[in-house]
């Protein structure tokens, strides 16, 4: 009798804490004007990457605008919003993007050729007032790493 009571107590206690850790695991919640900035890619050496994540409402609710471009290609944000000008909407480099709660970033990539879009959805793992981390979803080994630029 005593080991059966010892048996059920354990088996409480083990409950108890498994329970515990279930609901005090919660995915960090990201907010869209944390990550509304300019960064530069940092996982890859001497990298002239830049992405931007802009407040500018994109023609597709809930969507904003961001861009990226890569200036050891000789590509700048100049060139971009240059482009933009002349063809009157957003094409290469241009995406628009939306934040979900759970973490989840979706980009929907602009392209020239007839208005194609290229969806990509990440998964945001550090999201800090300097540094921004990302896997892409569907490619876990795709990692990308980013420090925020200030003053460019």
């Amino acid at each position: 009798m005593k080991k059966r009571i010892y048996f059920v107590l354990l088996a409480c206690v083990a409950l108890a804490m498994t329970s515990c850790n279930l609901f005090n695991n919660k995915t960090p919640e990201y907010y869209i004007s944390d990550l509304q900035a300019l960064w530069q890619e940092t996982n890859v050496t001497n990298s002239q990457h830049f992405v931007r994540f802009t407040n500018e409402a994109s023609d597709e609710s809930p969507y904003f605008l961001g861009r990226e471009w890569d200036e050891a290609e000789d590509v700048f944000e100049s060139d971009l919003l240059a482009a933009r000008e002349t063809l009157g909407y957003p094409g290469n480099g241009w995406f628009k993007y939306w934040l979900e709660k759970n973490g989840e970033l979706t980009e929907i990539h602009l392209l020239d050729n007839h208005g194609a879009e290229v969806p990509k959805i990440y998964v945001i793992t550090v999201l800090t007032n300097s540094e921004l981390s990302y896997y892409e979803k569907d490619r876990k080994s795709n990692k990308f790493s980013f420090k925020k630029v200030v003053g460019k």
